[in-house]
């Protein structure tokens, strides 16, 4: 079997920085943790000399090969098969709450939000929130909402996530000092967040939990571009939870909160992220259908292309779920409201071929529940970031 181009091989082709922000890890961890040029033989790999090796040429010894077979034994029980509407719709119901188990459920009451706005500013043609709200009673939420100055209230609003990499801060043009950055178009993110705003939308951009000012103390020693993904949704699955159960329910509550603002028109929200906050944006609009319109960028694959195959985060990982369904199924949940999907030609993570797929499928579920136009789709000649072109446009006609 040829060797695929991974994650790691990618960094060390000169990448490391756009890898950093997509995976977690940290460019010390990641350079280490990358393997040298494949120019011995792979007996080594075995303890043996080139005689040992073809004497185990039957044997298999290939983790990733093995991940692979194990994936390719599986019937998933609940892959979409209704010919119908009604079927599909009774398929959702089973789906979504499959979803929930796997994800580790949600909490059975919602805490007090006792939300807070910390300070706003003015920057001309917006203004900007700074806002804590509780999730939980053990759980604080930062997130920033900025309002368009020229455009009727209420407003239709995007609940914005951001990606690995300095958290919210990359998505709103934040400089590490606190100022506003002159430099637009900067990473993969090209601070989509302001981007909402100046398309007309409000936007409540949520710092994730272990990005930002919601990391552990550990990462805000090692540096602004640290997080504590890795820990934080490891403990989670000891704890039979999930770091995207967490992070959804956040977003959840971000929702319950720009319901109290007279200035939001909360029949019109919209969930919008790239990589992880591409994610967040899928599973949360899957599962919470007061979101309208779901927007993904730099995330929407097989698993079987991407987190099964290629290296990524462990807050990428829902345990058992792909014995249930394929992530094309998590995004049926979604219909018939909209979905859009953004995907990088170059993009090394998550790759364009397993991207195409999910979409025929996803859009196969689209088209039973008599909703084939609720689903859009642009491929761009970018790698792993942001586009945002056909994603505005299909917010402008959807949202």
């Amino acid at each position: 079997m040829g060797r695929k181009f991974g994650r790691r091989e990618f960094l060390k082709r000169g990448a490391v920085a756009s890898a950093i922000a997509a995976t977690g890890l940290s460019a010390v961890d990641a350079l280490a943790a990358a393997p040298a040029p494949l120019d011995f033989a792979p007996a080594t790999a075995i303890g043996g000399g080139a005689d040992s090796f073809v004497e185990l040429a039957d044997r298999q010894f290939d983790s990733q090969a093995f991940c692979l077979s194990v994936y390719d034994g599986i019937t998933p029980t609940l892959a979409f098969t209704a010919t119908t509407a009604a079927a599909a719709r009774d398929w959702q119901r089973a789906a979504r709450a499959r979803v929930l188990e796997r994800l580790g459920g949600l909490p059975s009451h919602r805490a007090p939000l006792d939300a807070q706005v910390l300070e706003t500013k003015d920057f001309g043609t917006y203004t900007r929130e700074r806002i804590v709200f509780q999730s939980r009673e053990n759980l604080s939420v930062v997130g920033y909402l900025l309002l368009p100055k020229d455009r009727p209230r209420p407003l239709p609003v995007v609940v914005a996530f951001s990606g690995h990499g300095r958290g919210v801060d990359d998505i709103l043009g934040i400089a590490p000092d606190g100022s506003q950055a002159t430099q637009r178009g900067v990473g993969y993110a090209k601070e989509y967040g302001i981007q909402c705003v100046e398309h007309g939308y409000a936007t409540f951009a949520i710092e994730q939990l272990a990005f930002g000012s919601r990391r552990d103390a550990a990462a805000r020693k090692a540096g602004a571009g640290e997080n504590s993904c890795r820990p934080a949704a490891c403990a989670a699955l000891l704890l039979g939870q999930t770091m995207i159960g967490w992070r959804g329910w956040d977003a959840m509550r971000g929702i319950d909160y720009l319901a109290t603002r007279p200035e939001i028109d909360i029949t019109r929200v919209a969930t919008l992220g790239a990589s992880g906050g591409g994610t967040t944006s899928l599973f949360t609009a899957a599962l919470d259908e007061r979101v309208k319109v779901a927007v993904v960028s730099a995330y929407f694959n097989t698993f079987r292309d991407s987190i099964i195959s290629i290296s990524h985060c462990p807050d990428n990982y829902v345990p058992g779920l792909a014995t249930d369904m394929e992530m094309s199924d998590v995004a049926g949940l979604i219909a018939s409201r909209f979905l859009f999907v953004e995907s990088g030609r170059k993009d090394p993570i998550f790759p364009i071929a397993g991207s195409e797929k999910a979409m025929t499928n996803a859009r196969r579920i689209f088209s039973t529940l008599g909703a084939a136009d609720h689903i859009g789709y642009e491929i761009h000649d970018g790698a792993h970031e942001f586009h945002g072109v056909g994603a505005f446009e299909f917010l402008a006609r959807r949202l």
